[in-house]
C-alpha cells in the first residue's frame, strides 16, 4: 500500500486512473473509503487520488498532540501530490474535507487547477461562532477517549470507515477539526480558480455557509443535490457525479 511518510507519520494513499489529477479529501471521522463510488465514477477519465487524513483509517496516530493541524494536513496534502510527481490538481474534499482544501488553496494558490467544497464551510469570522464550533469539536474528542470507536456517528460516510484508533480521532478533533483563526473564510474573495460549491438539500448545517462560499468566490458555481444530506456523494450518488463531472469537463 502506499503511504508518504513526514516527520516520522506515514500517511496512506491511493491513485486510480489516468488523466487529469483530482485530489478528493474526506470529512471528520470518515476515510478515504466515502470515495469509492467516485473513484468508480471518474477513474476512466480523470486520476483520482484519495487518502486518510492522520488519526484516520490506514494512516498513522502519532501520540504528539502538536503533530495535529490544519498546517500538517496541508503539508501532507502536498506531500502526496509531491509522491506522485504532480504539481497541479483539482482539489476537493467533503465537510473537514472541503475546509482542508481551502486551507490549500491559501497555502499553495499555485498547485490549484480548480476547487470542489462539498457540504462543508470556510470556518468563522466571528470569535464566538468559532468558539461554539471548537466546543463541539472538543464534546467529539471526549466521546472518543471515553467511548472508544464506538463514537463514531452514523453519517453514511462513517458507517463505511475503518479505524485504528480512537486516540487518534481524539487529537483529530482537537486539533484539525478545531478552529484557531479566520484565515480561510478571509480568502474566499480572493479565490481565482474555478469552484464548484456543492451541497445535500437536506444537508441544513451547512445550506447557509453553502450559500455564503458560492456568494464570495468569485464566479463559484452552486449545485443542490436533490435528497441528499451531509454525504451527498454517498446519498445521491447519481446527481453528485453528474455534477462533478459536468464541472470538471467544463474546466479550460
Amino acid at each position: 500500500m502506499p503511504f508518504v511518510e513526514r516527520d516520522g507519520v506515514r500517511i496512506f494513499y491511493e491513485a486510480a486512473g489516468e488523466g487529469p489529477p483530482v485530489l478528493l479529501s474526506h470529512g471528520y471521522s470518515a476515510t478515504s473509503r466515502m470515495w469509492r463510488g467516485q473513484v468508480e465514477a471518474l477513474a476512466p477519465r480523470y486520476r483520482i487520488i484519495t487518502w486518510d487524513m492522520r488519526g484516520h483509517g490506514q494512516s498513522d496516530s502519532p501520540d504528539d498532540p502538536a503533530l495535529y493541524s490544519e498546517a500538517a494536513t496541508v503539508g501532507d496534502m502536498a506531500a502526496i501530490l509531491d509522491a506522485l510527481g504532480i504539481d497541479t490538481a483539482v482539489i476537493g474534499g467533503l465537510s473537514l474535507g472541503g475546509y482542508m482544501s481551502l486551507a490549500f488553496h491559501l497555502a499553495h494558490p499555485g498547485r490549484v487547477r480548480a476547487l470542489m467544497l462539498f457540504d462543508t464551510g470556510p470556518g468563522y469570522r466571528n470569535p464566538a461562532g468559532r468558539e461554539a464550533w471548537n466546543r463541539t469539536a472538543e464534546a467529539r474528542a471526549v466521546a472518543f477517549e471515553t467511548r472508544g470507536l464506538d463514537a463514531l456517528g452514523s453519517g453514511a460516510e462513517v458507517r463505511i470507515a475503518q479505524h485504528r484508533s480512537a486516540k487518534g480521532l481524539a487529537l483529530a478533533a482537537r486539533g484539525m477539526l478545531a478552529q484557531f483563526d479566520s484565515r480561510v473564510i478571509e480568502s474566499l474573495e480572493g479565490i481565482r480558480v474555478p469552484t464548484l460549491v456543492l451541497v445535500g438539500e437536506k444537508d441544513e448545517p451547512f445550506l447557509g455557509a453553502t450559500d455564503y462560499m458560492a456568494a464570495k468566490i468569485p464566479g463559484a458555481q452552486k449545485v443542490v443535490i436533490p435528497g441528499a444530506g451531509h454525504a451527498a456523494n454517498i446519498d445521491n450518488p447519481a446527481a453528485f457525479n453528474a455534477a462533478v463531472e459536468a464541472f470538471l469537463a467544463g474546466l479550460p
